[in-house]
């Protein structure tokens, strides 16, 4: 499957042999059901040294993010699973040229792609299957878990630095959905640019101080415009979850810092800069009636894009927590 990159308005193919995707993983394109700006697809992709008939995880990404987490699944297959990925509608190979990088107006858009994922690794095998996500990732699934339609064929539920709530104030957070439900009524696209600081970009690319590469027109460095009808959609999930009944066992994994930093120096590359990690032990905990919260000291945002003594410490203990569930 081709890579793009957008130069002078033009898209043009670009080499990404570095990250181990074109050769290592399979892409199945799933038509989905038109909605507000028109056709929608979402895609489904495989390892290829998946080997059916054993345990699976279907992993969701965050926001301003796809699938590009190879090694990750390196260590499910190597852990005896078959691993399975979604960019979800108007993320990374999914998003269409009419579409608005990103854009929701309620999260449960995305459950009708997870319920035809779910379905298809059902199709290949009828062992334990898992749901884990990152971040916004994490909002979702956990979201999925409550009121998806395929939940009752998951078995566990992974959650990395998963997106609870709005790393702000009580006043912020009032005035933030407030202002972005007025603004959203009355401009449906309406957005605001630079929401997402670079640190944390910065702390993962390897072109400053991380070690990852990616397609940077769909994990662009500043990220996308951040549209206040998303801001809504968020908000309203996340007050959902105070009803989270979740009946899975959850692993809801987090760093042991956070800070919200604006310039960058070696603290950002050993700290949640994204979210609060109080909020997501405090939220976290509520999901359901059997949560593990598991601490991964020195970690990035994303736990598994952490320097690699920290990830493979995160590995190890997510594979223990693992095999200890029924």
């Amino acid at each position: 499957m081709p890579y793009f990159t957008k130069i002078n308005g033009v898209y043009n193919p670009i080499n990404t042999t570095d990250m181990n995707i074109d050769k290592d993983f399979t892409f199945q394109t799933i038509k989905l059901t038109l909605d507000y700006e028109g056709e929608v697809t979402a895609t489904l992709i495989s390892s290829k040294r998946n080997v059916g008939n054993r345990k699976s995880v279907l992993y969701l990404h965050g926001y301003n993010d796809y699938f590009f987490h190879a090694h990750m699944a390196e260590k499910f297959n190597e852990n005896n699973f078959d691993f399975y990925a979604l960019d979800l509608r108007k993320y990374g190979r999914s998003l269409l040229k009419h579409q608005h990088p990103n854009y929701c107006k309620d999260i449960q858009e995305y459950f009708e792609e997870i319920s035809i994922a779910i379905r298809e690794i059902d199709k290949l095998t009828k062992v334990h299957l898992y749901l884990f996500g990152h971040s916004t990732g994490g909002l979702i699934a956990s979201s999925y878990m409550n009121y998806g339609a395929e939940r009752n064929r998951i078995n566990a539920l992974i959650l990395n630095s998963p997106f609870l709530d709005f790393y702000q104030s009580l006043f912020e957070k009032f005035f933030s959905y407030w202002g972005s439900k007025i603004i959203s009524t009355i401009a449906p696209y309406a957005k605001i640019n630079g929401a997402l600081p670079p640190v944390y970009a910065q702390s993962v690319n390897k072109n400053f101080y991380g070690e990852w590469d990616y397609n940077l027109d769909w994990k662009p460095l500043k990220g996308f415009p951040t549209f206040f009808r998303w801001v809504v959609a968020i908000s309203i999930a996340q007050q959902k979850l105070a009803d989270s009944n979740i009946k899975v066992p959850i692993l809801v994994m987090h760093s042991s810092a956070s800070k919200k930093i604006n310039t960058f120096s070696e603290e950002p590359m050993s700290r949640d800069t994204v979210l609060d990690i109080e909020d997501i032990k405090r939220v976290g905990v509520t999901l359901g009636d059997n949560v593990t919260l598991l601490q991964i000291d020195h970690a990035l945002h994303d736990i598994f894009l952490s320097t690699k003594a920290v990830r493979e410490t995160a590995f190890d203990k997510m594979f223990s927590w693992i095999l200890k569930v029924k």
